[in-house]
């Protein structure tokens, strides 16, 4: 279900005209953004989402063909 929940205000945000971007945390920095923002110890951070106005357009991916990045053993 969190996927859906991040798809959701994903949505939301963009149809307010804002952007965002979902950064999974790195479990060496907990420790040090608790205390930096006052979370509670028990919380597990997982990820963060900032959001704001975009001031430009994103730059267009190159994407490798599935077939390149998809192996399948047999």
């Amino acid at each position: 279900s969190a996927g859906m929940h991040q798809f959701v205000i994903w949505t939301a945000l963009s149809a307010e005209g804002l952007g965002a971007s979902l950064q999974h945390y790195n479990p060496v920095i907990d420790n040090a953004v608790k205390k930096e923002w006052n979370i509670p110890e028990k919380w597990k951070l997982l990820a963060q989402m900032p959001f704001g106005k975009p001031v430009d357009k994103p730059e267009d991916k190159e994407v490798v063909p599935l077939e390149e990045r998809v192996k399948v053993y047999r």
